[in-house]
């Protein structure tokens, strides 16, 4: 059985690629630094060039869309070459579409009645969005004795001072963020900073476990 998405890494890097030429080599730093599942945003006219891109060359990479919210970008996106799919929340046309698609996807939630109507439908891995800002760390704790059938990964908010206390939490599979991505180092191609960088996220799993 593969493994789960939450499974493949304690951050999931969530990148917004502005030029598609950069895509390769920031691949590559992250799943050098120890980040192999990476997320590119469709908020930029580069996302799919850049998805394609790292499917093609950085196979060692598990590349995903972020951002998808109509069906026709779940299709567009897997064809491009992305491995699994993430979205800001769902809907049932969306739901039904991610389902189809063949690739993991994660939902997102925050509501508790969310997380029940997926659980219906036999999904029981989400993305939980905004985190900081639908009640944190508290509300996922809240969360796990009720509803402990559904893992989450937490994105909005999150940087490497809180990633662990997130990461600690028992419904809990992973985080996103985009602290290891400094603007500053993406406009200078800094890939060795960039790496550095992923290296450290990549181990705060440890770090979350002693908590």
């Amino acid at each position: 059985m593969a493994p789960s998405l939450l499974d493949l890494a304690p951050v999931v890097p969530v990148v917004v690629i502005e030029d598609a030429s950069d895509a390769v080599p920031l691949a590559r730093a992250l799943v050098a630094g120890g980040l192999p599942a990476i997320e590119v945003t469709l908020r930029t006219p580069a996302a799919l060039d850049a998805i394609r891109a790292i499917a093609g060359e950085v196979p060692e990479a598990v590349v995903g869309a972020g951002t998808v919210i109509t069906p026709e970008q779940v299709t567009q996106t897997v064809a491009a070459g992305a491995r699994f799919l993430v979205s800001p929340g769902w809907t049932h046309v969306l739901l039904e579409a991610m389902q189809a698609s063949g690739v993991p996807f994660l939902p997102g939630v925050s509501t508790s009645s969310e997380v029940v109507a997926l659980l219906e439908r036999g999904v029981t891995e989400m993305k939980f969005f905004p985190a900081e800002a639908a009640g944190g760390t508290a509300y996922l704790r809240s969360l796990a004795g009720p509803l402990p059938q559904a893992r989450f990964c937490p994105t909005g908010g999150i940087g490497s001072a809180n990633a662990p206390d997130y990461l600690a939490l028992p419904n809990v599979g992973c985080v996103g963020g985009t602290w290891m991505l400094p603007a500053d180092a993406i406009a200078a191609r800094d890939w060795g900073r960039v790496e550095a960088l992923a290296r450290e996220a990549a181990g705060l799993k440890t770090l979350g476990a002693q908590v």
